[in-house]
């Protein structure tokens, strides 16, 4: 799917573009990536079972008797996406609990034996008649895993009887067909927490023009956190060897990887709840929260997945419209009239001229991606009162990078390429005066926080040379986000970490939830959190001689309140 494109280095381009840097081969994204990126922003529909119950993760607790949203409308679903300007609504066909929203024989735990229309619905049939109608795209989240059978959260589909996993294959590959091939084309097909079930004939034949959310055939990256939010810079490009895991992050993002992976920047409209409920609506995220989240994913360059969820009735309640309108039109005042712009030029150096001084306080940047992202570093300047002004400066551009600064009145202002690999093809370079400004807070991520002891031992806890430990981290690890585990020994020396696990609810995790690089025991933790869960890791330590030393926790890459 990653296609390439090949730049020659000659000298008039050395004379020309000053310290640019030359690359052979950039990365540049495939047709679908490339259709998919230029959405911008994507509407995510979380509706299941839990709907009912006030939990997040379906504990099959609700009987299917009452799940009969008696005015579900897949066109209000439809008119919401549109109000804060999404181009393609992802239904969750299937959520981790099992229950199918379509008409499948796969399984008794569906629509079909719900009161709803009698048995005979299918809201993965209405919602896909509802977008053709309006416009809007389709994608399908179809969850690997499945309670009925015992293949839980961040199991990727793996039972927890290894006798019922034959059958369970079956089940899912044949559910998998279904949604892709039977409502149309589905541009986009996520497999929430991978997938170790080989779907590949069936991604070959079905969704060859799909981008890819996680799993052996991901296109797309998760940003690590369920915030809105990415730290900067990021980065469109990966190495092919993290890729390979199928649950890259934002943190595996490399201005020279080998492969265009981007990030899809999603979060909830309930902080942070996916599910409906009366108690989860008070969570609604304001305007200014959602414009936080807007200038630090499509800002930051990425495609921004905003989340509404139905009530029981099938319908998202007035306030959330509300809110998703106020977004849109937040979103257009600031940014769809431009004091002025300049499109399609190339080089280093790119200039504004206004008629007469004019004030402003923002700043957008698009390259030309689908040659690649170009760009190393960059600033921008104001002519202001005769004099050349530094008014921000940045790394990474990609689709778009939006920049504000204190107001300043120019007559000019010009966009200077410090560093690039490649000769910049800048797409469009405007300038915007926003009115009642405030800057978007960024308090909300934490990279590299404070690390925290959560384990000791003793030397004569060692037997032969090992111990194996059990950290348990239910109070460490309450959200989804990117975590460390340090072994720090008292003597300096070799040690090697073996066998290190993620338990989720006392089921294995996947092993590519866990990494082990020299001492540190890498921790990616896609799933929710619940109050219940039971999450924990367990390893051996193998010395070389034997030795006090304690274990280190550190969040990498959360997102806090």
């Amino acid at each position: 799917m990653i296609r390439f494109t090949k730049h020659s280095l000659i000298l008039i381009c050395i004379s020309l573009f000053g310290n640019i840097s030359y690359s052979q081969n950039l990365p540049i994204p495939s047709d679908a990536q490339y259709k998919w990126h230029e959405q911008e922003r994507i509407m995510f529909l979380h509706f299941a079972p839990t709907t009912w119950s006030d939990v997040e993760q379906n504990d099959h607790s609700v009987s299917l008797n009452r799940i009969n949203p008696k005015k579900l409308d897949t066109d209000q679903w439809c008119e919401a996406a549109l109000a804060f300007g999404a181009k393609q609504i992802i239904f969750v066909a299937k959520h981790s609990g099992g229950f199918c929203w379509w008409q499948t024989q796969t399984t008794n735990y569906g629509i079909r034996n719900t009161p709803y229309k009698n048995g005979k619905g299918d809201v993965l049939k209405e919602i896909s008649e509802s977008c053709k109608k309006y416009g809007l795209n389709l994608g399908v989240y179809i969850y690997p895993g499945d309670r009925t059978w015992g293949a839980m959260i961040g199991s990727g589909g793996k039972t927890s009887d290894p006798a019922k996993q034959k059958g369970y294959n079956k089940v899912f590959r044949t559910q998998l067909t279904e949604v892709l091939a039977n409502y149309g084309e589905m541009l986009e097909v996520w497999f929430d927490g991978s997938c170790i079930i080989d779907v590949s004939d069936i991604m070959e034949k079905y969704a060859s023009n799909s981008v890819v959310f996680q799993g052996p055939h991901a296109s797309l990256r998760w940003p690590g956190t369920e915030s809105g939010k990415l730290f900067y810079p990021a980065w469109n490009t990966i190495k092919s060897e993290d890729l390979e895991s199928g649950v890259s992050t934002q943190i595996h993002g490399n201005p020279n990887g080998d492969v265009w992976v981007p990030l899809e920047t999603n979060t909830t409209l309930y902080d942070h709840f996916w599910f409906w409920s009366p108690r989860k609506v008070k969570k609604r995220k304001s305007l200014d929260d959602l414009m936080d989240c807007y200038y630090q994913s499509v800002g930051y360059g990425s495609v921004f997945l905003l989340n509404a969820s139905p009530d029981t009735t099938g319908l998202i309640v007035a306030g959330d419209m509300k809110r998703y309108k106020e977004f849109g039109d937040e979103i257009n005042r600031r940014f769809s009239k431009p004091v002025a712009e300049i499109q399609s030029e190339k080089g280093k150096n790119i200039s504004l001229k206004f008629d007469k001084p004019t004030l402003i306080n923002h700043s957008v940047v698009m390259e030309d991606y689908r040659e690649g992202e170009r760009i190393r570093e960059y600033k921008i300047e104001g002519l202001s009162k005769g004099e050349w002004v530094e008014l921000t400066k940045g790394v990474s551009v990609g689709r778009k990078k939006i920049d504000y600064f204190d107001e300043i009145e120019v007559e000019q202002i010009r966009l200077i390429i410090t560093q690039a690999v490649a000769q910049p093809l800048i797409r469009s370079f405007s300038a915007y005066y926003v009115s009642d400004f405030t800057p978007p807070k960024k308090q909300s991520m934490r990279v590299w926080a404070k690390p925290e002891t959560v384990a000791t031992w003793k030397a004569e806890d060692i037997k032969e040379k090992r111990i194996q430990l059990k950290i348990v981290l239910n109070s460490k690890i309450n959200v989804p986000g990117q975590y460390l585990l340090t072994v720090i020994p008292t003597l300096k020396g070799k040690i090697k970490i073996l066998n290190a696990e993620m338990f989720y609810n006392k089921t294995p995790a996947m092993k590519e939830f866990v990494s082990v690089k020299g001492s540190n025991i890498h921790i990616n933790q896609t799933a929710q959190i619940t109050d219940n869960s039971d999450l924990y890791v367990k390893f051996t330590i193998k010395f070389k001689q034997h030795c006090d030393g304690k274990i280190e926790f550190n969040p990498q890459l959360i997102h806090q309140n």
